[in-house]
């Protein structure tokens, strides 16, 4: 009987001991640094300019720059489903989807 008490113990204690190693090595900034290192993002970081350019409203919108009215037209129609303030999306980013479409427009023969 207490050759499994003993056994039960030293389970529990292999179990616990883990259970912190595993916390520690989650905690510690080694896991998200070889992360971030070691994972690349298909996604752009970092926040918008101070003012829109060509090349943030070509992000923005997910086209080139460069791209016809139709394309223009067609992605920000998409991505406006997708963010509208009435169906739970960000004004914020609503407003900046549409400054990107206007910012485009401005550039491109009528």
């Amino acid at each position: 009987m207490s050759r499994l008490v003993l056994i039960g113990m030293g389970i529990a204690a292999l179990g616990f001991g883990g259970k912190a190693i595993a916390q520690a090595f989650k905690n510690s900034n080694l896991l998200k640094q070889s992360l971030m290192v070691n994972m690349p993002s298909k996604y752009y970081r970092g926040g918008f300019d101070a003012k829109m350019n060509r090349r943030e409203a070509g992000l923005i919108l997910g086209i080139s720059p460069s791209a016809n009215r139709n394309k223009l037209r067609d992605a920000h129609r998409r991505i406006m489903i997708l963010n509208h303030p009435d169906k739970g999306g960000s004004p914020y980013i609503a407003s900046k989807i549409n400054e990107a479409k206007d910012f485009l427009e401005q550039g491109m023969p009528r």
